[in-house]
């Protein structure tokens, strides 16, 4: 039996990516699934087309999380089209890496309202439809843990929800919400093809320091997601799942 039969999940960045295996893999389960773009359109479609012939149902739902009113029309949307909403990823986000001197304002908020401000937005205006049993599941990182170097500002925002993970954890817990993050290693996607990541020496350092001894694949994240959104994870909230091969 699927885990999710009768569910339906929101997906935030889900056109490609992480994001676009979790809303392949909720849908796997048998979740209804919305799934969240802000620009790529064809990428969000793309997703929809696999779930709907892998025998599925999800709609592809423009906003940018960074903004309320959209956040408001996409869960607005996603009640419209399914009536209900039980899971919440927020998976959306950016990271630029920056030394200390190149600092500027416009890449603090261009990280931080993505990154955080996005789940809090989203979070919010979800809450009011989640009842018992429903999940909030944040995309975090490890760098919150191996703190690399030129990361002050992505890793601030990924600290940031970590805490949030926690504190909105005992905030809709006495509503039988439960609220927990992932923090993925390195993740092979088109965004780490795209900036030049696979077969760098950047790949091969983080190889050498994973006992794994790989990168993670997308579907290692989307299976984490999957456990969290179901019953199986009944009993978890509030929890950082750091999800890197082990490495530290």
């Amino acid at each position: 039996m699927r885990k999710l039969n009768g569910k339906v999940a929101l997906v935030t960045g889900a056109a490609k990516g992480i994001g676009a295996g979790i809303a392949r893999r909720l849908a796997s389960e048998g979740a209804q699934v919305v799934v969240n773009y802000a620009s790529s359109a064809g990428g969000a479609q793309a997703v929809v087309a696999d779930i709907e012939r892998a025998g599925g149902s999800a709609i592809a739902v423009r906003a940018d999380v960074r903004h309320k009113a959209d956040v408001d029309a996409l869960v607005g949307a996603a009640i419209a089209r399914f009536g209900r909403l039980d899971i919440v990823v927020n998976n959306a986000g950016i990271y630029a890496f920056a030394r200390i001197e190149d600092t500027t304002e416009a890449l603090y908020r261009q990280q931080f309202d993505l990154n955080v401000l996005g789940p809090l937005l989203v979070a919010g205006a979800a809450a009011p439809f989640l009842g018992e049993g429903a999940s909030i599941i944040n995309i975090s990182s490890f760098v919150t843990r191996i703190l690399p170097v030129e990361s002050a500002i992505y890793s601030g925002t990924k600290g940031a929800l970590d805490a949030i993970t926690g504190v909105l954890s005992r905030e809709l817990g006495p509503r039988g919400i439960r609220v927990n993050a992932v923090n993925p290693g390195l993740i092979e996607t088109e965004g780490t093809h795209a900036n030049g990541v696979m077969g760098s020496d950047f790949q091969a350092w983080n190889e050498q320091q994973t006992p794994l001894g790989r990168i993670g694949q997308v579907t290692d994240i989307a299976s984490i997601v999957a456990f969290l959104a179901s019953t199986d994870a009944g009993w978890m909230t509030g929890e950082c799942v750091i999800a890197s091969g082990g490495m530290r």
